[in-house]
Order: C-alpha cells, then sequence, then structure tokens
C-alpha cells in the first residue's frame, strides 16, 4: 500500500522559509517520480516541483523557481521541498505524490498517489 507522511507546514511570515517533508513507503521510490502541488482556496490544484528518483532530473513551475528546491533522499525514502522567500500568494495547501511515469510532472493528473497535505500559510 502506498503511503505518505508529509510534514513541515506552518505559518511564516513572508520572505521567511519553510522546509516539507515527504516521507513515502509502500513502492519503489527510486523509480517513482515525486510532485508537489499546491491547492489555495478557490483554486484548481497546480504543479510547484517535480523530480525524478531515476536520473534526479528536477522541474519547477515558473512561479517558484529560484525560490523553491526540491530533493529526494532515497536512503530515507523521503522528498523534500525547500521553500524560500516565501510570498502571501504561496499559502496553499501543499501536497506531494508519487507515481511511475514518466509524464508531465507539474500535472496532477499524471500523479496517481496522494499525500494528505499541509497547510503552509504566509502572513504579509
Amino acid at each position: 500500500e502506498v503511503q505518505f507522511v508529509e510534514s513541515g507546514g506552518g505559518l511564516v511570515q513572508a520572505g521567511g522559509s519553510l522546509r516539507l517533508s515527504c516521507a513515502a513507503s509502500g513502492f519503489s521510490f527510486d523509480d517513482y517520480a515525486i510532485g508537489w502541488f499546491r491547492q489555495a482556496p478557490g483554486k484548481e490544484r497546480e504543479g510547484v516541483s517535480g523530480i525524478s528518483n531515476s536520473d534526479g532530473s528536477t522541474y519547477y513551475a515558473d512561479s517558484v523557481k529560484g525560490r523553491f528546491t526540491i530533493s529526494s533522499d532515497h536512503a530515507k525514502n523521503t522528498a523534500y521541498l525547500q521553500m524560500t522567500s516565501l510570498k502571501f500568494e504561496d499559502t496553499a495547501v501543499y501536497y506531494c505524490a508519487a507515481d511511475p511515469f514518466r509524464g508531465n510532472y507539474l500535472n496532477p493528473a499524471d500523479f496517481g498517489s496522494w499525500g494528505q497535505g499541509t497547510q503552509v500559510t504566509v502572513s504579509s
């Protein structure tokens, strides 16, 4: 059974930093794509960042390039999203997801397994 334990969300002032963690189990972590997505109230879920655990390729939405960094620790089966220079508009529930595909790392429809989400609130 695919499972995720997400952590690291919280309340932070604009300009601050947070690191989200996604501990995964129940699948071959090294062979999967991992994505981070977010959903703000009243908005559609959007792709933030993705990483190929097989070759390390990373992908970012334009809105977070230069501020967010995705990484994976294969020994811990855990993915991370380091978020810096946070803005009010980054406020959302953040989800990690995994899939063995080779598609669009920023498209929620291309991911089949999802975490429960963690709230990130940035105060202006």
